[in-house]
């Protein structure tokens, strides 16, 4: 929020400078993020009166004027402005002046041959306005003399801080709030703009010429309608006007600038309608009854806003209506149809109170945000509802003329009391969390350490606006000091526990007047075991050649498990994602697109389904590999060797290897993204992992991708639950063996259907304990094949700890491997 330090100080008394009060705001949670001093954009720029104007000599589009600025003579200017006219009381920056908006220092000089002292500006070469069709020119006239300082007259006698606060404090989106906060940090005394002519309160919806209706209470608790007619729209006054563009609002008329402006004084949102539009919108007769209603939007409605868009309502949005048709977003932006314009007499005023959550739903669903709608979002002060109302209609008639004709109010507030909260405060407890402060001795000057005083906590909050009462005065030493604390109306949203209270002790007293201490015990920080493998899972990926990647969890609506969003900002991130895979394809497709090349790469994320049982949810690991791995082809003649699925499989096996895991790979159809007959589904112990395979045909088809994709997704849980749930709690040692060992080839046919895997498990089973280890070295498939087999070949390497074996060791334990090969799988051997 922008804040004009000469607004601020009509509010509170502080005689801090621009930079120090800057400061003092941001070390108490009021960031500043910048301090716009104008009074610089016109240092040196004084009044003056064009004495004479006569034609360039020289030029067409130039004048030559004699403007008197309080000097001994007059200056000789040469104007380009078309509306320079002898008579008129002008800006003039005089030479030496620096003009920062524009860059320019002011120098004599020539054009066209006839000296020039300075220039007459326009509003734009002084910061006021983007562009400007000529100079600036003073209606005072001969009220103003020659050569005063023109800053007080445009309003550049000020300095503006722009200002940042948090979500929580929402009474910071006024001057009234940020004037409060100055004056608990600098003791300043505050001055309320309240109404001077109080407004006879309405206390019915029901009206003489207006009613209002409510719906739902809970979304709007107050909605006052106030008929004001006979008011005359124009410019508002210079006041007005330099008070709002200061604060980065633009100037409409009077009756829309009064709205803003007391928006921005109280942080409470108003809108003015045209009283006669609204009725030819909810057609009543002129002179019958108007009836204003807050209700929810209906499907197919739709509302042209000010903003000119016409938009399609839905029940997300709330609504004002005249008679039943809307006619504004409640608590976002007015309508068209009942817009104030340069012809309106008859005014209907609205001061409302809207729920934040329904304004934030209805903003939301509109894909609009106003400066209403974030205050409404934040929470408007219910309690000074009826001050900042009052104030705006005192405001209208002051600015506008005409009278209250009548008002009508809504209210379902609750008793207003309840809206002042009262919070049990322990001195103990304040020492406990804040710790100790640094003090001074006051006879030796050396630093000492105490902690804050009670009559410190009672000044602090007091000046918060905050009520105390004493209700444990605790010993000699304060110890067990109790108070119970009412707070302010305008904060009841963010004071609402012991720790609140306790942080604005700490923020008003000073963050950095505490002492910077450690926590008396510290222990030794570490890693859960999930955490541990994550990494470990991490690195052995990244080590492979992966890439980590990581994509939003939002994408479109596909399937029926996917769990939809009730309010989407997009269609195409409507809907939470089910697989990894899917966005890890499309990321494959775009690299390529850019001409970046194959992508292998891994993410690690968050899955989302809906099932008979309701929504789920797990953490997975999906990975995509294709095209080639090498960086050099030098060797091969520039030409590319794909990835083959046996070398993708190999790098998943080489990561669970560094796990310390063993998984199992079987033939798998059911997945429709992967190739049939080069899939498949991963196993650890008889849990099933995830699956692997080559990408479908017609998807690489689809998406112009090579043959050789290659894609996996797995259970992040039942990694988990394989490396350390399953795992021992320490790994044993084996030592290499000292014995040799002795190998056997074993080949044979095998039906196509039996997968390497089975019969691997087979040999494991009948070759203990003495096979060490088995290998399948070759396959083969063609003419010399049977048909519907292959050759295999394995190599089983046997070992001993104990001892060098010999065949007749060795043979026994060989043929129970063929044996139950050939019984158990039909397999016929080849050697």
């Amino acid at each position: 929020m922008r804040i004009s330090l000469n607004w601020l100080r009509e509010l509170v008394a502080f005689d801090l400078d621009a930079e120090t009060l800057a400061e003092t705001l941001t070390l108490a949670g009021f960031e500043v993020e910048e301090i716009e001093d104008r009074r610089t954009w016109a240092d040196g720029v004084v009044v003056g009166k064009v004495v004479e104007r006569e034609q360039h000599p020289n030029a067409d589009r130039l004048s030559v004027c004699r403007v008197e600025v309080g000097a001994a003579e007059p200056l000789t200017i040469v104007c380009g402005a078309a509306n320079v006219a002898a008579g008129q009381t002008v800006a003039v920056a005089t030479l030496g002046t620096y003009l920062p908006k524009i860059d320019l220092k002011m120098k004599p000089t020539k054009l066209r041959g006839v000296r020039s002292e300075g220039m007459i500006c326009s509003l734009a070469e002084l910061g006021l306005e983007k562009e400007a069709d000529g100079i600036h020119v003073f209606a005072q006239g001969d009220a103003l003399a020659a050569g005063t300082d023109v800053r007080p007259l445009l309003g550049l006698d000020d300095v503006v801080l722009d200002l940042s606060s948090t979500a929580n404090r929402a009474d910071a989106l006024s001057m009234v709030g940020i004037a409060r906060e100055v004056a608990a940090l600098t003791g300043g005394a505050v001055t309320l703009p309240i109404a001077r002519s109080p407004l006879e309160s309405p206390t019915a919806a029901q009206g003489q010429t207006v009613a209002v209706r409510v719906e739902d209470a809970k979304v709007c608790p107050a909605y006052a309608a106030t008929v004001i007619e006979g008011v005359a729209i124009a410019p508002s006054p210079q006041w007005l006007q330099r008070r709002l563009l200061a604060a980065g609002v633009r100037p409409i008329n009077n009756v829309v600038d009064v709205t803003n402006y007391v928006m921005l004084e109280w942080g409470q949102p108003l809108h003015g309608f045209d009283r006669d539009r609204l009725l030819a919108v909810a057609e009543v007769a002129a002179g019958g009854a108007l009836e204003v209603g807050v209700r929810q939007g209906r499907p197919e409605e739709t509302l042209k806003t000010l903003d000119g868009q016409t938009r399609t309502l839905s029940t997300q949005n709330v609504v004002i209506v005249a008679g039943d048709r809307p006619v504004a977003l409640a608590g976002v932006m007015g309508g068209e149809s009942s817009e104030v314009h340069g012809g309106t007499t008859n005014l209907l005023l609205e001061a409302a109170l809207f729920e934040p959550a329904a304004v934030r739903r209805s903003a939301r669903s509109a894909g609009i945000r106003t400066e209403a709608s974030t205050r409404y979002e934040r929470g408007v002060n219910q309690v000074e509802f009826e001050t900042a109302w009052r104030r705006a209609v005192e405001l209208i008639l002051e600015v506008a003329g005409g009278q209250v004709a009548d008002a009508a109010i809504a209210d379902g507030r609750p008793d207003l009391s309840t809206f002042s909260t009262t919070i049990p405060l322990r001195l103990n407890r304040v020492h406990q969390v804040l710790g100790p402060i640094l003090g001074e001795d006051p006879k030796t000057r050396e630093p000492i350490q105490g902690f804050i005083a009670g009559a410190d906590i009672e000044r602090i909050l007091m000046a918060l606006g905050c009520q105390l009462t004493l209700t444990q005065p605790g010993d000699a030493e304060e110890v067990g000091r109790e108070w119970a604390v009412t707070v302010p109306p305008y904060r009841y949203r963010d004071l609402e526990r012991e720790i609140d209270l306790i942080e604005e002790i700490a923020r008003l007293f000073g963050y950095n007047h505490f002492c910077a201490t450690l926590p008396p015990k510290t222990e030794f920080g570490f890693l859960p075991a999930d955490l541990l493998v994550l990494r470990q899972l991490r690195d052995a990926l990244r080590g492979a050649g992966l890439t980590e990647l990581m994509h939003y969890s939002l994408r479109k609506p596909e399937g029926d498990r996917q769990i939809a969003l009730s309010n989407p900002l997009l269609a195409e991130y409507s809907a939470l994602r089910t697989d990894l895979l899917a966005g890890l394809i499309e990321a494959f497709q775009f690299n390529r697109e850019q001409g970046n090349g194959p992508l292998n790469g891994f993410e690690i994320g968050r899955v989302f389904w809906s099932d008979e049982e309701g929504f789920q949810e797990a953490d997975h690991l999906a990975g995509i590999l294709g095209g080639d791995p090498s960086v050099g082809r030098w060797r091969r003649s520039g030409k590319e060797e794909p990835l083959t699925w046996y070398e993708a499989k190999g790098i998943l096996e080489s990561v669970f290897q560094t796990l310390g895991v063993a998984v199992e790979f079987q033939s798998d159809r059911s997945n429709p993204s992967l190739h049939p007959g080069r899939t498949a589904s991963l196993w650890i112990r008889g849990e099933r992992l995830g699956i692997f395979g080559q990408l479908h045909p017609e998807l690489c088809r689809g998406r112009d991708l090579p043959d050789e994709v290659y894609g996996f997704e797995f259970d992040l849980e039942a990694i988990f639950k394989a490396t350390i749930d399953d795992a021992p709690e320490h790994p044993l040692y084996e030592p290499f063996s000292t014995l040799p060992s002795s190998n056997r080839d074993l080949a044979f046919f095998a039906p196509l259907k039996v997968s390497v895997a089975d019969l691997e498990k087979t040999i494991v089973k009948a070759g203990k304990p003495l096979l060490a280890s088995v290998e399948l070295f070759d396959e083969y498939r063609g003419e010399h094949a049977p048909e519907g087999q292959r050759s295999l070949a394995f190599r089983l390497t046997y070992r001993s700890p104990e001892r060098t074996l010999t065949d007749e060791d060795v043979e026994p334990v060989h043929q129970r491997v063929r044996d139950d090969l050939s019984e158990k799988f039909g397999v016929s051997l080849r050697s």
